[in-house]
């Protein structure tokens, strides 16, 4: 058996405004995104010691995973495949200006239709080959701390994830077998963390949208939800 933690990165200046950061270079923590990144670490190293943690390529999450690297004295391991969707012409864009596009409604409604458009800057894909590449990643991960673990005679490995929203959220969509075109329904607070449990090759969802604030804030985040997901995961611009 194998626990992974999901860890979403904590709150950056894209969050705060609006802004669509997708592959955007140097784009970091702000200073409540270090604070929330602090205190996921302190969580996470209080109720168990990963044995690995493995970290999107880009500035916020390395930045996240580094507050837990310091916190559990794991090495932080990094990998393209849990890196954040590959939006094209959409990176950077504000997204108030993109909930006006014909795009976003499809992203809404049937994101497994969706493949973003292309750009000369950032490279483009769709909503299904992000799923696919971050739930190859995640499966294989928990396979390897399975095998470490019935190596080492028994035990449960830990290992922790650290990613993006839209990623996160595609994750757990395949965990609950649930389709793609549903998994806006899942809401991801910046430096949320999510438990997924692998019995051999079966995820088993323990806990969603874990966050250092507890109830409260997702009492809070639930105010702010409107009938349209945030593209890229809630932005806690008000947290």
């Amino acid at each position: 058996m194998a626990t992974i933690i999901l860890l979403r990165h904590g709150r950056t200046s894209a969050n705060a405004s609006g802004v669509l950061a997708g592959w955007s270079p140097d784009v970091h923590l702000d200073e409540l995104g270090r604070t929330q990144a602090d205190a996921a670490a302190a969580a996470i190293s209080a109720c168990c010691t990963p044995e690995r943690i493995v970290a999107s390529p880009l500035v916020r999450c390395q930045e996240t995973a580094d507050a837990l690297r310091a916190a559990s004295g794991a090495a932080v391991e990094t990998d393209d495949a849990v890196g954040e969707c590959r939006y094209g012409a959409w990176t950077g864009r504000k997204l108030s200006d993109l909930a006006g596009e014909e795009l976003w409604k499809q992203v809404q409604e049937h994101p497994s239709q969706v493949t973003f458009p292309p750009s000369p800057q950032f490279e483009h894909e769709s909503m299904l080959a992000m799923q696919r590449r971050a739930v190859d990643a995640v499966r294989a991960l928990a396979r390897e701390l399975d095998e470490r673990s019935n190596d080492e005679q028994g035990g449960s490995g830990v290992g922790v994830v650290v990613s993006h929203g839209d990623v996160i959220k595609s994750m757990l969509s395949d965990a609950l077998g649930q389709h793609l075109d549903d998994f806006q329904r899942i809401v991801l607070a910046p430096a949320s963390m999510s438990v997924i449990r692998f019995v051999g090759d079966r995820p088993f969802v323990l806990a969603m949208n874990v966050t250092s604030g507890g109830l409260g804030e997702a009492v809070g985040l639930a105010r702010s939800t409107s009938a349209e997901s945030t593209v890229g995961g809630a932005t806690g611009a008000t947290q």
